[in-house]
C-alpha cells in the first residue's frame, strides 16, 4: 500500500510493502498521475484514493511515537505550523495556524538559499525578531542588512523569532516534541526556549500507519 505525505514542498511516501525507508521528493517533482492509496497533506483529497486529515495524521502519530501520556508535539511545514497536546493519552487541545505561520518553512529555506548560508555553522542569537509570518517578517532582515547588522546574524535573528512564534502557538511548553523538516535545522531547533525532542518528518506517516492498524480490527 502507497502511504503519502503531501506537503507544499516535500512530499514523503511510503510502500508498506517494501522493508524500506520513506522516500522524500520535492512537490514539483512529483509525476501529476502519482496517485497514493491512503494520504495526508496539501492535494491529498486529489491525489488520492482516500485521506486523511492532517491533525488528525498528525495526533495519531505522536500517540504512535510518544510513550508519555502527556506531550505537546508541533509540526513545522513550509506552508503552516499545527500541533497536538495530550492529557492522559486524550487529546486536550489542538490548533492549526496557516497565517500567522504562513510560508514559515519555505522562507527559512529560500533565505538560506539566497544568502549563502548554512543554518548548521550559525550560532543561536540572544534575541529575535518579532515574527508572526514567514512572508512578511522578512522585512526584518532586510531593514538590518540596510542598518548594518551581517546578513547571518539578520536571517538568526529571523530564525529566532519564528521558532518563538511556533513555541508560543503551542502553549509554551517546557518539553516540546518537534516534526517537520526544521527537526534538521540546528539553528531552528536551537532557538526554542524549552526541551525539544526531534521527531523528524515522518510523524504524519506514521498516523496513516496508525490509522491503518486501528482499522485492521
Amino acid at each position: 500500500m502507497l502511504l503519502a505525505d503531501f506537503g507544499t514542498s516535500y512530499c514523503k511516501i511510503l510502500d508498506t510493502e517494501n522493508k524500506t525507508s520513506p522516500s522524500v521528493l520535492a512537490t514539483r517533482e512529483i509525476d501529476q498521475g502519482f496517485c497514493a492509496d491512503l494520504a495526508t497533506g496539501h492535494n491529498s483529497a486529489r491525489r488520492s484514493r482516500q485521506s486523511i486529515n492532517e491533525l488528525t495524521a498528525l495526533a495519531w502519530g505522536g500517540e504512535r511515537l510518544i510513550p508519555e501520556p502527556d506531550f505537546v508535539l508541533l509540526d513545522c511545514g513550509s506552508r503552516d505550523i499545527k500541533f497536538v497536546r495530550y492529557e492522559k493519552n486524550r487529546i486536550a487541545d489542538m490548533g492549526w495556524n496557516a497565517e500567522c505561520g504562513a510560508s514559515m518553512g519555505f522562507t527559512i529555506e529560500l533565505l538560506e538559499k539566497y544568502y549563502n548560508l548554512d543554518y548548521s555553522t550559525i550560532s543561536v542569537p540572544d534575541r529575535g525578531f518579532s515574527v508572526t509570518c514567514g512572508v512578511l517578517g522578512m522585512s526584518h532582515i532586510f531593514d538590518a542588512v540596510i542598518s548594518g547588522l551581517s546578513e547571518s546574524e539578520a536571517v538568526a535573528r529571523f530564525v529566532y523569532g519564528i521558532a518563538m512564534n511556533g513555541y508560543r502557538f503551542a502553549g509554551s511548553p517546557a518539553r516540546l516534541y518537534l516534526s517537520g523538516g526544521l527537526c534538521d535545522n540546528d539553528l531552528f531547533v536551537g532557538s526554542f526556549p524549552c526541551e525539544v525532542v526531534k521527531l523528524g518528518r515522518f510523524v504524519l506517516l506514521s498516523g496513516l500507519k496508525e490509522y491503518l492498524k486501528r482499522n485492521e480490527k
